[in-house]
């Protein structure tokens, strides 16, 4: 299904998906200043809540300046509409009057696109299972979970080899919900950038505990506070440590998981996660859980891995065949937690 926002007419829906966007669009365009919009419970409990549409629309057309999109350029919306992800692009697509191309979610949602399209929001394992194909999308930009160097070795590599007609440019996210999507872009092609750049309206700070605040009044009346643990240069940009609450403390040293998995992601291409386990003597056990079958080969890359230090190097190495999603995509962390406490129970 294609919209085209330039006119005042919406087309037919035929799938369950296209009425859902027909539905949102409608309730776009009705009489309430606010959309429900839900979060995706990755990282606590789902919930609902009402988000303002003059902040939404703010939030978009600040994107689209960023990007260069204007009105008549092409859009491809391949996201749940349930969440601030598909929305906003819907949203876009409204505000600057974009042909918008409608395609189920999908881990392969490029599958039968055969034309150019200027701005695309997919997430990791879309974009994943869609490198040949991303060389006819001018601007990406990639959310909802944080963008492995594995998967961004493959894109580089990917477009060097293409040589597409059209200049892509494709941006890793940083944002949450309670943002309307993102305030800050970190390119990955054609220049692979290692801090996130904090987009106007946006202010930036540490807390107490060395975790990311955000003060955009455009966005959200108050400060948000995370449990992201960032590095921050210039007061207008940082680079993602890890999260607070995924912090290994094993024998006194505090290691980030998210730095050894960017680590271990370069050199083997499984997804995998690294834990602490509770352990009497080291207070927590470094394992490094990896996605799909008993593998020796991978245990011997595995093994060449020069770790910074030696306690960063997994004092066990466990293999789950399938690591559980939630519907966005985004590893279940802690239903995978339960199943790698009841594997080592055994």
């Amino acid at each position: 299904m294609k919209i085209d926002f330039s006119i005042d007419q919406l087309p037919t829906p035929t799938t369950d998906f296209e009425q859902r966007v027909i539905s949102f669009i409608k309730e776009w365009f009705d009489d309430l200043k606010t959309v429900k919009v839900q979060t995706s419970g990755s990282t606590g409990t789902p919930k609902i809540f009402d988000i303002e549409k003059e902040r939404m629309r703010y939030s978009a057309n600040r994107t689209c300046d960023v990007l260069g999109l204007k009105e008549g350029d092409s859009a491809l919306l391949c996201l749940p509409v349930d969440y601030i992800s598909g929305k906003m692009m819907v949203v876009r697509s409204i505000e600057r009057k974009l042909n918008l191309l409608v395609k189920t979610p999908s881990i392969n949602p490029l599958t039968d696109l055969n034309e150019e399209i200027d701005f695309c929001a997919m997430s990791p394992l879309q974009v994943e299972n869609s490198l040949n194909k991303i060389h006819l999308i001018k601007n990406i930009i990639v959310g909802g979970a944080a963008v492995s160097e594995t998967l961004k070795s493959k894109i580089t590599k990917r477009l060097n080899k293409e040589k597409p007609t059209i200049e892509n440019h494709i941006f890793e996210t940083y944002g949450m919900s309670e943002t309307l999507s993102h305030i800050a872009l970190k390119q990955i092609y054609p220049i692979a950038e290692d801090y996130f750049q904090v987009l106007s309206g946006v202010e930036i700070s540490l807390d107490e505990r060395d975790c990311l605040q955000i003060f955009a009044p455009n966005l959200h009346p108050e400060t948000l506070l995370t449990n992201d643990l960032v590095e921050i240069n210039n007061g207008k940009e940082f680079k993602f440590l890890g999260r607070i609450d995924n912090v290994i403390n094993s024998a006194g040293l505090k290691i980030y998981p998210e730095q050894l998995e960017n680590l271990v992601k370069k050199e083997i291409p499984n997804e995998i996660l690294f834990f602490g386990i509770e352990d009497e003597l080291l207070g927590q056990k470094l394992v490094l859980i990896v996605e799909g079958e008993d593998d020796a080969e991978i245990i011997k890359q595995l093994e060449k891995i020069n770790y910074p230090i030696k306690n960063h190097q997994p004092k066990e190495i466990i293999f789950i065949e399938k690591f559980p999603r939630i519907p966005n995509g985004k590893i279940d962390r802690r239903e995978l937690t339960k199943i790698v406490f009841n594997r080592l129970k055994k």
